[in-house]
């Protein structure tokens, strides 16, 4: 009897699915335990094995189709087993061959259109009789079974009068030749150019504009609008943009990169800012809290998400309660989860619970920008780009690292001063990264 394959739940929070590809067509076998298709969630995307070897009978869901957890997909069963109550899917893209046939006649019609029926002439002398503007039908054939050859066209030049001579633009023959213009029937001053093909030609023979290319949206990219069409609509943020020295930070960084290589892991600014924001919420509760209601909640944990670009889209996985673990710990963390992200195996839990987010652009050389806020969270702190530049210190112009932080807060919860402040704090833990021992 055929084994159904249903929509699997694959997290607490999840209610729908959808089958991004199937792995497996109709009628071919698949081991237990091998991946029969991918499905995508509202947050990610999983491979989905085969629960049993046999063959996959029948498709009932095809790709794209968004259905509840629990709905059946497919059948698997022996080879040959019939599956009975299951209408065959229709089979998507297969276009009609009418058309087709259609669409091939016509250019084969346009091509034989070149001459009227039964006149015949070289390649060469058609050639030349476009540039020079003449009727083939007028000219008559000296070659084999009465063909137009380059001497026939050639000798009918020389003798037409002035008024059948028209000199043509090598680009305004052929544009004459593939929109089906008389180019004798054109009024130019001196040589017929493109131009005049062009303009003589009827709209209808002009080529057509480079169509639009519609792309339909991803499961993923689904939900980016969703959420980032969402923040816009009901939140009301404000952005915050400061200066930073990154002098100090860069030392820090440069000493701490060298004992966490010792230990197989690389330190970057990401996890260092992570610390530091987690440890600026401290000074400001409210920069790691949301809005609920009646109601702002703040958090007990620090779970920071870094925002990871990945094909198609973009993943905010986060770091939990970053303000109990270590710089190792936390750089170990973040890396395991941007190769998850990058490798699609990331669990929904990753991707659940975040209270902040940190995005950095900086790598692109970006001096400012102002992100989305992660609902629920309060508030998203963008990283750009470190550049030297002239500073003036104790008097002094002096040179030094500097970048911009972009803070991006929900003002229902943080007014300006309380984001000001925040951002401050995290500026000055960036500028005396020592402060984070104490």
């Amino acid at each position: 009897m055929a084994t159904p394959v249903t929509m699997p739940k694959l997290g607490l929070t999840m209610n729908t699915g959808v089958i991004s590809r199937w792995n497996k067509k109709e009628g071919e076998s698949v081991a237990k335990g091998e991946i029969l298709m991918v499905v995508a969630t509202d947050k990610l995307t999983f491979d989905v094995v085969s629960p049993e070897a046999g063959t996959l009978l029948r498709i009932v869901v095809p790709e794209g189709k968004d259905v509840p957890v629990g709905e059946v997909l497919a059948y698997l069963g022996q080879a040959g087993e019939a599956v009975s109550g299951v209408a065959a899917p229709e089979a998507a893209g297969t276009a009609p061959a009418a058309p087709t046939s259609v669409a091939s006649a016509e250019k084969a019609s346009s091509r034989s259109a070149a001459l009227p029926a039964g006149l015949r002439a070289t390649p060469l002398a058609r050639k030349i009789a476009r540039e020079e503007g003449i009727d083939l039908s007028a000219v008559a054939g000296s070659g084999p079974e009465g063909r137009i050859v380059r001497k026939d066209v050639e000798a009918f030049a020389a003798s037409a009068p002035e008024s059948r001579k028209i000199k043509t633009s090598p680009a305004a023959a052929k544009a004459a030749a593939d929109l089906g213009v008389d180019v004798s029937s054109i009024a130019a001053d001196g040589r017929v150019m493109k131009a005049d093909v062009l303009k003589a030609a009827s709209p209808a023979s002009v080529k057509a504009a480079p169509k639009d290319v519609r792309l339909p949206l991803t499961p993923m990219r689904k939900v980016i609008a969703e959420r980032m069409s969402l923040s816009k609509a009901t939140i009301p943020s404000v952005a915050y943009d400061m200066d930073v020295d990154f002098t100090a930070l860069a030392e820090f960084r440069a000493k701490v990169k060298a004992e966490g290589a010792k230990r197989g892991v690389k330190i970057s600014y990401n996890h260092i800012l992570m610390k530091i924001c987690a440890a600026a919420v401290k000074d400001v509760p409210l920069a790691n809290s949301s809005f609920d209601g009646d109601a702002i909640v703040l958090h007990g944990n620090v779970n920071i998400g870094l925002a990871v670009a990945v094909d198609g889209g973009l993943l905010v996985p986060n770091v939990k309660a970053v303000q109990e673990k270590s710089l190792l710990e936390v750089a170990e963390e973040t890396e395991r989860l941007v190769d998850q992200a990058r490798s699609g195996k990331l669990a929904l839990e990753d991707m659940q619970g975040g209270t902040f987010t940190i995005t950095n652009l900086g790598m692109f050389g970006t001096k400012s920008f102002t992100p989305i806020v992660n609902p629920p969270e309060a508030c998203i702190l963008g990283v750009n780009t470190i550049t030297e530049k002239p500073v003036a210190v104790d008097g002094a112009v002096v040179i030094r690292p500097m970048s911009v932080l972009s803070l991006v807060a929900d003002h229902r919860i943080l007014d300006g001063a309380e984001a000001a402040r925040f951002l401050a704090r995290v500026r000055e833990l960036a500028e005396n990264p020592w402060l984070l021992l104490l």
